[in-house]
């Protein structure tokens, strides 16, 4: 998609980091507050974000947290669902700031 534009790329994944973590803190304290129905439209918003950055299977996790949410099913599975939403999210982030740095040390070179 960034058709090898280091500049796009690392803008990119700061907007994925921070749109993720605000994203899971988010969804706990509208899990806490019982609001199931913003959890669901926030884990639609979410799908789409994970998405972009080639996260499938998070994807599909997040559209059953939507679907249940939209459906008023399955709450003993929500916490789960967000935290394998958090847990991905920060494996993914990791590796995109290890990837950040990397393309920084290339441009000084």
């Amino acid at each position: 998609m960034a058709e090898g534009n280091n500049d796009l790329i690392t803008e990119m994944i700061d907007i994925f980091v921070t749109q993720a973590e605000e994203m899971w803190i988010e969804m706990q304290i509208l899990y806490d507050k019982s609001e199931y129905d913003l959890l669901g439209r926030l884990a639609h918003k979410a799908k789409s974000s994970v998405a972009i950055m080639g996260m499938d299977p998070l994807s599909g996790k997040l559209k059953e947290l939507e679907l249940y949410c939209m459906e008023g099913e399955k709450q003993e599975e929500y916490q789960e669902l967000i935290n394998i939403f958090k847990s991905e999210c920060q494996l993914a982030i990791d590796e995109l700031q290890e990837y950040k740095r990397n393309l920084m040390m290339q441009k000084k070179q």
